[in-house]
């Protein structure tokens, strides 16, 4: 018997966790938190309590009550005895919270198989924040382009007679893949989060051809546009004729009319973003100006040399935004070891506010009170590079907009989403034509059958036979 379950990502936007059973195989895809996870009855300061494992998780059904599954520690307090684990392996599609951020929770003899890039940016977050803990599993790591190449090496993953063949796609983080998967009652697609219009696009087109031409029985798929609202739909068939380059040629003129400050904030694991606004402060004469943490994040990924990104102790172009900490002086002790590592880049807020027209500054959300500091010049430009109401950064958009009139500052939105919108997506159903459809991901599953007779909005844990 082949089936599929649905933990996760079941009418909202995340939070995917996919179980499929073949013949006593049993393999998860993506295992992430839900933006939205227990809003019902957890708020600001009000969590779940750690002490507890996983007490207050299972009380309100926020994660499978699963034998075989959990580690042994967080499992005191649950009514739930460990067992030695009944699951083989679980792939990670990508790096984002809301398909990685549970996997902490999972007894760590249960393989992870994720790309190498993902790997990267995992250690990045454990390495600089405290709270981060994505647990001590076996990750196993695959990469399907040659680095400086560009041919896609052909990996199938041997979990006993089950096969899983990654595919990289292009998505808004590096090293995002779907998945095509050989089981014995046929093949099932996996997309994870996909877009058609990136830089990376001919990755996406080459894993849709994948697909079809494996002939599925069933279809996973990402549906995070797919909205009845016309006007949000309006707004998604406009992000899908933005594309990246789009994006760093409008920034580019408009930059190089400004003798002001430029700030911009984007989602900080988008290195195509980051790369775009590097190359329009050097068109530009600016420098840019990041936070430790994305230098650091830079500095991780420059392992992965096909990614082409700026080396942030070497590159003359970059320099390294440190707040106050501590004991408010900047000593170098107030912060942390791997915030040192880039002292000789360091630049304050004296720095911005003294080279207002020579800088393009990256600012995100929980830096806004460095504004008070810097003090802008009136007319100043903040560029707005993100638009996706949910996401692991999603702004309060009420205050931002506060902040931004109060320091006279100049919005502008710039943005090519990292998902396909709702004709992109149908086109891709159409082309896949699987015998199937399971929408995840997406607040709208039951609009799927408006345009196709074969699509089964999964409920959540119900077993679905193939």
């Amino acid at each position: 018997m082949t089936s599929l379950r649905f933990f996760g990502g079941v009418g909202e936007i995340g939070g995917n966790k996919v179980l499929l059973e073949d013949e006593g195989v049993r393999v998860w895809f993506d295992f992430g938190q839900s933006f939205t996870m227990g809003c019902d009855y957890y708020t600001g300061w009000l969590r779940p309590r750690n002490q507890n494992g996983l007490g207050d998780y299972f009380e309100f059904d926020l994660l499978p009550r699963l034998k075989g599954l959990y580690t042994e520690r967080l499992l005191a307090n649950t009514g739930l005895r460990y067992e030695t684990p009944r699951f083989d392996a679980v792939f990670l599609s990508h790096a984002h919270f809301d398909h990685v951020g549970h996997i902490g929770f999972l007894d760590p003899s249960i393989p992870i198989w994720c790309g190498s890039g993902t790997k990267l940016f995992l250690e990045a977050a454990e390495e600089t924040s405290g709270f981060t803990n994505y647990g001590k599993h076996e990750y196993r790591t695959f990469r399907t382009y040659e680095e400086k190449k560009n041919f896609r090496k052909k990996t199938k993953i041997k979990i006993r007679h089950l096969e899983v063949e990654p595919w990289h796609v292009d998505h808004s983080i590096p090293s995002a893949y779907g998945f095509i998967i050989h089981t014995s009652a046929g093949v099932v697609v996996y997309t994870g989060d996909i877009r058609a219009h990136g830089p990376r696009k001919e990755m996406t087109e080459e894993f849709l051809k994948a697909a079809r031409e494996a002939e599925p029985v069933a279809l996973i798929t990402e549906g995070t546009k797919f909205t009845d609202d016309e006007e949000e739909q309006n707004e998604n068939d406009s992000e899908k004729n933005s594309s990246e380059e789009d994006v760093k040629e409008q920034s580019t003129q408009i930059v190089s009319e400004m003798n002001k400050l430029v700030f911009v904030t984007h989602y900080s694991r988008d290195m195509d973003r980051l790369r775009t606004f590097y190359q329009v402060a050097k068109e530009n004469d600016r420098k840019l100006v990041i936070s430790p943490k994305t230098a650091y994040l830079l500095e991780k990924l420059l392992d992965d040399t096909k990614l082409d990104l700026p080396d942030p102790l070497k590159d003359n172009n970059i320099l390294v935004y440190y707040k106050r900490k501590k004991t408010g002086t900047f000593q170098e002790s107030d912060y942390y070891i791997w915030e040192r590592r880039y002292w000789d880049k360091q630049v304050d807020y004296k720095y911005v506010h003294e080279n207002q027209g020579s800088l393009l500054v990256n600012l995100d959300f929980y830096q806004f009170t460095e504004l008070i500091d810097i003090k802008p010049a009136a007319h100043s430009l903040f560029i707005h590079s993100m638009s996706e109401p949910f996401s692991e950064e999603d702004l309060e958009d009420e205050v931002m907009r506060n902040w931004i009139k109060h320091f006279k500052l100049d919005f502008l939105q710039l943005h090519a989403s990292g998902h396909m919108s709702k004709n992109e997506l149908k086109k891709a159903i159409e082309y896949i034509c699987p015998r199937k459809v399971f929408p995840v991901h997406t607040e709208n599953p039951r609009l799927f059958k408006r345009f196709f007779d074969h699509v089964v909005p999964p409920e959540k844990g119900k077993r679905y036979l193939l």
